[in-house]
């Protein structure tokens, strides 16, 4: 592992307060994610980091969609570079909290069933 580190910027907030740009170090080693950078940050530096994952490295579940330097893609395939990252929610979809969206599809939750529209 090297010992060189990189700075992510993470966007963070909730829909009822004003977003902020959190920066952190992480250990960096050549290929990791940017997945793995933002659970390096949750385990070691910030427990409250919220992020939706399933699995890692595999590009399975399709829950991790967030924005990286203004792209969309996947955190667990999205691979960090030696100059770091910012590392977004996703700007179409409703905010729940820091990285975490709303990507359920719209007739397949509970309250259109609820209304009677699913």
């Amino acid at each position: 592992m090297s010992a060189e580190t990189v700075t992510i910027r993470v966007r963070r907030g909730t829909p009822e307060e004003p977003s902020r740009i959190e920066t952190f170090a992480v250990p960096y080693t050549e290929g990791m994610s940017v997945l793995d950078a933002v659970m390096w940050v949750h385990a070691h530096v910030d427990s409250t980091l919220a992020i939706r994952y399933a699995c890692i490295n595999a590009n399975a579940c399709k829950e991790c969609m967030v924005r990286v330097d203004g792209k969309t893609g996947y955190a667990c395939t999205s691979r960090l570079g030696v100059e770091g990252a910012l590392i977004e929610p996703l700007d179409n979809k409703a905010l729940i909290r820091d990285l975490v969206t709303d990507i359920v599809p719209p007739k397949e939750r509970l309250a259109a069933h609820l209304a009677g529209d699913g």
